[in-house]
């Protein structure tokens, strides 16, 4: 990882700048349960729409960028651009496939253990250090999730497939991470965008086409939904972490991804009336502490 030689506490101009957008980006994909839950069409339909409508930004942006940076120079280039767009996939289709079959509660818990397999890939396949004190701040902020979400007890309700099926998600959206991580020494954030998301709605399409059917939402309110999720959770919230991954570990910029259960509660209490008890604030809180530990530590 790029961060070893130093603490992100004393971080550089740019560094700070990469933590304000990955903070950023976390919030926005934060809002995507929100939209997802308003959706007209099903979820995989949804999963499609949300990276097919989000090329609609991205190749905008991509044509009026004057300098666009290295451009693929080989087959390897090439699948490696179209990598992280194939796990992005995957883990929207399991995460969806796991909502169907547990609880919403365990889907979205067990989905936020992508810091844990950041950290574990990381370490074994590339040789990272980690030190005791970001470790700390990863369990602390694990620990915030799940009071988030109403206590180990919550987990009782699920279906053990299902949560199975979230953990798989978890897993891609690790190898998600790590796969862009990678890319960002040598592209563009907008190159590596435009090929991920072209990727990742070429492979959903199949999957929501042939499971669900029902593709398009039947009012311009469903539309909006979608255009939402687009612009904002993907659009805007995937091209900010894309960008802090060039300054920041993927293992860290992982563990700060574990703020959009925060949001996506605050955005519920705003949007939809769901209230925000005394232990969904406390678990809030102790998601806040163990990114501030992890954020003083050596990575």
């Amino acid at each position: 990882m790029s961060q070893t030689a130093s603490t992100l506490s004393e971080a550089s101009p740019s560094n700070r700048l990469a933590l304000a957008a990955l903070v950023l980006g976390g919030a926005a994909i934060g809002g995507s349960p929100i939209f997802v839950r308003l959706s007209e069409v099903g979820p995989m339909a949804t999963a499609f729409w949300r990276v097919a409508l989000a090329l609609i930004p991205i190749f905008i942006v991509s044509l009026l960028k004057k300098n666009a940076g290295p451009r693929p120079q080989s087959l390897a280039d090439y699948f490696m651009l179209v990598l992280p767009g194939v796990m992005l996939a995957l883990d929207l289709a399991a995460w969806h496939l796991s909502l169907t079959m547990t609880s919403v509660a365990n889907a979205t818990l067990l989905a936020n253990l992508a810091p844990v397999f950041v950290t574990l890939i990381a370490v074994l396949f590339f040789r990272a250090r980690t030190s005791g004190v970001f470790l700390l701040g990863l369990l602390l902020a694990l620990a915030g999730v799940v009071i988030l979400k109403g206590g180990p007890a919550s987990l009782s309700n699920g279906d053990l497939r299902g949560d199975g099926t979230a953990m798989i998600a978890a897993f891609f959206y690790a190898c998600y991470i790590l796969a862009i991580g990678r890319l960002r020494s040598r592209f563009d954030t907008i190159r590596i965008m435009l090929w991920s998301t072209a990727s990742a709605a070429v492979c959903v399409f199949p999957l929501a086409f042939f499971f669900e059917g029902h593709m398009l939402p039947a009012t311009p309110y469903g539309w909006s939904m979608l255009f939402g999720l687009a612009f904002i959770s993907h659009a805007g919230g995937q091209v900010a972490i894309t960008y802090a991954l060039a300054y920041l570990p993927p293992a860290f910029s992982s563990l700060t991804l574990l703020l959009q259960p925060v949001v996506a509660a605050i955005l519920a209490w705003a949007l939809l009336n769901e209230t925000i008890g005394t232990m969904q604030a406390l678990g809030a809180a102790v998601v806040l502490a163990g990114i501030m530990v992890a954020r003083a530590s050596r990575v």
